[in-house]
């Protein structure tokens, strides 16, 4: 008895068990769920905790209603120009209504590679290979668009239509690479000869400028160098002039008389012997008759006035030339006269001697001689 009693207890719990499983379903978020009564769809459970009748309601269908992604294996493709590509596609959709997933299509995922193979072979049929390669973003929206049409009443949403890769034949590609080698070489050259062009044009625009800053330069330095030079000259001109006025004013203020003038005469001389050519000289016998009218002589020359006054004056310094005393003392005028005989006997010594023609001495050059003042007249010779 009570064994019988354990067995219909456990039974009992076995059967609440199931009558619960059968009765109390739930469903994930993001999905639906499709009852069926008898066989007939009766409703769709959204997320949650769902009561069903047991035995009755059955749970068919689990849709996800998420974004799903799938990719589909390449395809070969024949383009207008009669090559085989090879094209795989990625698809974005979502299931909008269940029910129309779960009895209008039996394998939406099939459906949708087959859709896309077809749509994708008739559109790339009217493009070239080069066409193809550079219109993917068209590809896409055909694809698309013709996907989402006919997906409509299947209860998805074609959302987006990726070409994930579009490879041609072997020997397509070696001839698009040694093409696109070709056209980077054409465009390297290219760059190249304007690079050089460039840097030519630069070179000779920068040659061009060297030499007009170097002829500027040239003729800045020319014209600077010509006006230092005259400069140069007009104050050397001057310095000459001024030179010569104060010579020539000196001269006629120092007042020479014949005796300093034959003096002077007498000393330059012995330096015309100095010279190492001017081995033997002669004076002439009348060299006293020309001593005598030395000093008349070149006191009467032009440029040297009998009054001893210059027509212009060169500023010496004061307004009034400071002359020595008129009057010297007797010793000095001694002394001046017996210098001027000596070198007179000297000179008509040596003038005997030669008619001898014996080479004649010259007379020392440090004779002393004291140059008479201004105003005094000398004594004879």
């Amino acid at each position: 008895m009570p064994t019988a009693l354990l067995v219909l207890f456990l039974l009992v719990i076995v059967f609440v068990v199931v009558m619960l499983s059968k009765t109390v379903k739930i469903v994930p978020q993001a999905r639906a769920a499709v009852v069926e009564r008898f066989g007939k769809y009766k409703a769709t459970l959204p997320a949650g905790l769902n009561i069903l009748v047991p035995f009755i309601d059955k749970l068919r269908y689990l849709i996800d209603l998420r974004e799903q992604v799938v990719s589909f294996p390449p395809q070969p493709v024949i383009t207008e120009d009669n090559l085989v590509v090879s094209i795989d596609t990625v698809i974005y959709f979502q299931v909008t209504d269940p029910v129309a997933a779960t009895y209008e299509i039996a394998n939406y995922i099939q459906a949708i590679e087959q859709l896309t193979m077809t749509t994708l072979r008739n559109i790339v049929g009217g493009m070239d290979l080069e066409e193809t390669l550079t219109s993917r973003d068209s590809i896409n929206s055909g694809l698309r668009g013709v996907l989402d049409e006919a997906t409509g009443k299947w209860g998805i949403r074609v959302n987006r239509v990726e070409l994930k890769g579009i490879d041609p034949p072997p020997s397509i590609k070696d001839s698009m690479e040694k093409q696109m080698r070709a056209d980077r070489e054409k465009r390297a050259v290219i760059l190249t000869a304007e690079g050089q062009r460039q840097a030519a044009i630069l070179t000779a625009e920068g040659s061009k400028q060297s030499q007009i800053l170097n002829a500027e330069g040239d003729r800045e330095s020319q014209i600077l160098r010509a006006q230092a030079d005259r400069e140069a000259s007009i104050l050397r001109a001057q310095g000459e002039g001024q030179a010569i006025q104060t010579v020539f004013q000196a001269i006629h203020d120092g007042q020479p008389d014949q005796s300093l003038l034959a003096y002077q005469y007498l000393q330059m001389m012995p330096k015309i012997a100095e010279g190492s050519a001017n081995k033997v000289w002669v004076i002439p016998s009348e060299i006293t008759k020309a001593m005598e009218g030395l000093g008349s002589s070149i006191h009467e020359i032009a440029g040297i006035p009998k009054d001893a006054t210059p027509r212009t004056r060169v500023d010496m310094g004061p307004s009034e030339a400071q002359l020595p005393s008129t009057q010297r003392p007797d010793a000095e005028v001694s002394a001046t006269n017996k210098a001027v005989q000596d070198a007179i006997a000297a000179a008509e010594s040596a003038s005997k001697v030669s008619r001898g023609s014996a080479p004649v001495e010259p007379p020392p050059a440090d004779t002393a001689a004291t140059t008479p003042d201004a105003g005094q007249e000398p004594p004879p010779a």
